[in-house]
């Protein structure tokens, strides 16, 4: 067995033929190119791409299935350049009855093992999504009932960005997500925690002690890839080896997650929609303690705080660590053309972030960037928090 780098959420911005797909999403993110970006620059060997189930993406995987460096594999997934293994996902948009009885909505990633799956569950969910042909259309049924139509077709869920405001389980629909899957619960053997959360606020929730952690981009570009992402130890590359991995069977497991220091997320506190600041208070408030505004959107940290049933976090022995890691693009003084000199003399980021010594660094873009990214890679950089859809901030001091 060997140790694999896996980030399982990437979105897809237009198929090849310049169909919308995601339309928050760049236009360069299709198909082809996330697989070539995970191989020549990011060095990530699998990637859950979740917007699978897009009949124009459908037909652009039928396309590159026969350029000759693809192919499906029996164990699932497809392999590129024997390099990257390509999960085949969706992510589904769930209607749920939300806290005090409002209409909520939660985001879910599903995984399916051959394009043949996929296509059939694409065929099934268009009778509960109005337009198939976009990314994370709300459809018309519950969790409860969307993992049923998943297995059905070979498939995994795992709930998404979990604790987000807008669209998660946690963060808009209700205190527990055992009151969502009820007897279905234990089909969940994985959660995604977000660009906001971590492994250590999660684990303030104690129906979570028995639920893997994964943590990944949600990237809306190419540089985005691996901005989070999950360590494994697998046999090979392939969609029933992560399943294995996700579910820590027969020696396969994840080592440890790789993510930002969740003040770095965008939705990390709570942010007043009146008059545009960031609430940093010690125990969550509804009003605006600034101008006194009840319109307000609840931080993944302030929820956590209101919904927590532990007076502390405490992991099962069992849980990976979750390590903090400032992606190069956040580095302040690492921009896109010193990125470019580290990949040209490196090969990938996951070299540059994992293998390069200061000494490496400065060998190529001198003292002042090699002090910025080993700073950042040690945890010695000041974070201030994100909100209200802003990212938070690092700076050298």
């Amino acid at each position: 067995m060997y140790e694999i780098f896996a980030d399982l959420h990437i979105h897809i911005g237009r198929s090849e033929n310049n169909k919308p797909i995601k339309i928050t999403a760049a236009k360069s993110l299709n198909f082809a190119n996330i697989a070539k970006e995970c191989v020549n620059r990011k060095g990530i060997n699998v990637a859950g791409i979740i917007d699978c189930a897009s009949p124009y993406v459908i037909e652009d995987i039928e396309n590159f299935l026969k350029n000759g460096d693809a192919y499906e594999i029996e164990d699932g997934g497809i392999i590129y350049k024997d390099k990257v293994c390509l999960l085949l996902g969706s992510e589904v948009e769930t209607s749920e009855v939300g806290r005090n009885g409002k209409c909520g909505a939660a985001h879910n990633v599903c995984f399916f093992p051959h394009l043949a799956d996929i296509k059939a569950f694409s065929n099934e969910m268009s009778h509960h999504i109005k337009n198939i042909t976009l990314s994370t259309q709300r459809s018309d049924i519950s969790g409860y009932e969307l993992i049923d139509i998943v297995e059905k077709y070979n498939g995994i869920l795992i709930p998404a960005h979990a604790f987000t405001p807008f669209k998660s389980y946690y963060g808009n629909c209700t205190d527990r997500l055992k009151d969502i899957f009820k007897e279905k619960y234990d089909k969940i053997f994985a959660v995604e925690l977000g660009l906001s959360s971590d492994t250590y606020l999660a684990d303030m929730i104690s129906e979570l002690e028995n639920k893997n952690f994964v943590t990944n981009s949600d990237a809306h570009s190419l540089p985005k890839i691996a901005r989070e992402y999950n360590k494994m130890l697998v046999n090979d590359i392939s969609f029933k080896e992560i399943v294995m991995a996700l579910k820590g069977e027969n020696g396969r497991k994840i080592i440890c997650t790789y993510g930002l220091d969740p003040k770095l997320g965008k939705y990390h506190r709570t942010f007043c929609d009146n008059c545009n600041q960031v609430i940093q208070t010690e125990k969550p408030v509804e009003v605006c303690p600034y101008c006194g505004s009840k319109k307000v959107t609840f931080g993944v940290f302030d929820r956590i705080e209101l919904i927590r049933d532990k007076k502390e976090s405490k992991s099962p022995e069992n849980r990976p660590p979750y390590i903090y890691q400032i992606p190069l693009s956040f580095v302040p003084g690492v921009g896109g053309k010193t990125v470019e000199k580290l990949l040209e003399a490196f090969g990938t980021e996951m070299t540059i972030l994992h293998k390069l010594s200061y000494d490496d660094v400065e060998a190529v873009c001198g003292a002042k960037v090699a002090d910025a990214i080993v700073k950042a890679r040690e945890g010695k950089m000041t974070i201030s928090s994100g909100g209200g859809g802003v990212y938070g901030k690092v700076t050298k001091e």
